[in-house]
Formats: C-alpha cells, structure tokens, sequence
C-alpha cells in the first residue's frame, strides 16, 4: 500500500473519510505517504509493516486490525523473465509474492465479513495473462490464476453478502514502471495499441476499487474489472 497502485488507493479511501489500513515493507516510501495524506488534511491511515511472503505474520497483523470491511491484495511483483531463466526456487518465490497471499488475506478477514454479513474483496490481476505478453510467464500464470480464484471464492462467499471483484489494470503509470520499463519507445507502443490514447494512472485503477468496495456496486461479484484504455 505504500507505493504505486496501492497508495493511490490508500488516499482515495482515505480521501472518503474511511478507516484505512495498509500493509507494506518499506517503511520509507509508507511514512512518505503518511505524510502526504497529512498535508492534504485527509483522514489518516494507519501502516503497518509486514513481509506477506510471511503467511503467519500476515495473518497476525489483519487479526491485530480486527473486522474488516474491504480487502485489496495488490501486492506483486511483474519482473520480467524468460522461460529459461526460471528455476523451481523462482517459481515458488514468484507464485508467493503474486498470489499466495491473497488467498490467506482473504481466508483471515472472512469470518468477520461473515459476522456481518457484508464485505468485499477485491483482487488485482492483470491484462497481461488475458493479451499472453511475453517476458512475465510466471507473473501471467499468478495474475491468470487471481481470477481463478476470484470466481470461486465469490460463489463460496456470495450466500454471506461478501462480494468478491478483480480488477486488470493495463500499463499504469506507477513510479516504478515509469522508472524501470515505461519508457518512450515502449509508451509510445502501448499509446499506439490503446483505444483511448492517454498514460493510465494509479488513480484510474483507485476509483474502480472505491466503486467495487462502496454499496454502489452492490449487485456486482465474480467479475474482472478491465481498466486498460482497450489495450486488450
């Protein structure tokens, strides 16, 4: 939550007063958010550090936030790769960072969605399983399996109110992308594919979890949301 997709999100709920609470391992670009949600005079959220490739320490710490009314797993990792690159350590490492996690997160705050007989979770994939991009093979399959999941777990969930979404989000602007891949030649390549011919921003990706988490999406449940200007 503390960078990129996740912290567009934080101060967007936060940006609607709501109780906020986000998970992240570097305590920096997490006290660097803090702070900007302070100067803009919003509700401020509270941060906890935790390494989610750590399932226990996971757990303990949404146990320590207590009943949660909406879950984001947003978590990953898109390093790129090919297929001979891969070894079964960094499969396993890859499947955990994209993945596991979200099935445990969601498996802790269940039982008090249940409780109250409302929630929703929603899960970020990617556009990058649906389009078959080349170099993410290992972060295809986790985001491919993330609506895998989705669909089922909303129909285990669906009889207790809890709604369950994904969202795909195309090429996204975030610090990091821009930083690493998203450079001229290859934003103009996306531009060039893209019916709607803007950069994507974090935000573009916060407002469609502010809809999926708020009772005006109240009706929509095993679905994956696709925000990527029609790059797919």
């Amino acid at each position: 939550g503390a960078s990129g997709i996740g912290a567009a999100s934080v101060e967007s709920f936060c940006e609607q007063s709501s109780s906020v609470y986000f998970l992240d391992i570097n305590d920096t670009l997490a006290n660097k958010l803090i702070k900007k949600i302070k100067q803009k005079k919003l509700k401020v959220p509270k941060y906890f550090n935790c390494d989610l490739l750590n399932i226990k320490e996971l757990q303990n710490t949404i146990k320590k936030i207590g009943n949660v009314n909406v879950l984001i797993n947003n978590a990953g990792n898109d390093d790129r790769h090919t297929i001979d690159e891969i070894t079964e350590e960094y499969f396993h490492n890859r499947i955990n960072l994209n993945l596991k996690h979200y099935l445990f997160a969601a498996q802790a705050v269940k039982n008090g969605m249940i409780k109250n007989k409302s929630g929703s979770i929603i899960n970020l994939s990617s556009v990058n399983w649906i389009r078959g991009a080349s170099g993410f093979i290992v972060y295809s399959t986790a985001k491919s399996a993330i609506f895998g999941f989705t669909r089922s777990l909303a129909k285990e969930l669906g009889k207790n109110n809890i709604r369950v979404n994904a969202i795909s989000p195309g090429s996204v602007a975030t610090e990091r992308q821009t930083k690493l891949w998203l450079k001229p030649k290859l934003k103009k390549e996306i531009l060039s594919l893209q019916c709607l011919k803007r950069q994507l921003l974090p935000k573009d990706i916060a407002n469609l979890a502010l809809f999926l988490a708020s009772d005006q999406s109240s009706g929509c449940t095993k679905q994956n949301f696709i925000v990527d200007a029609g790059l797919s």
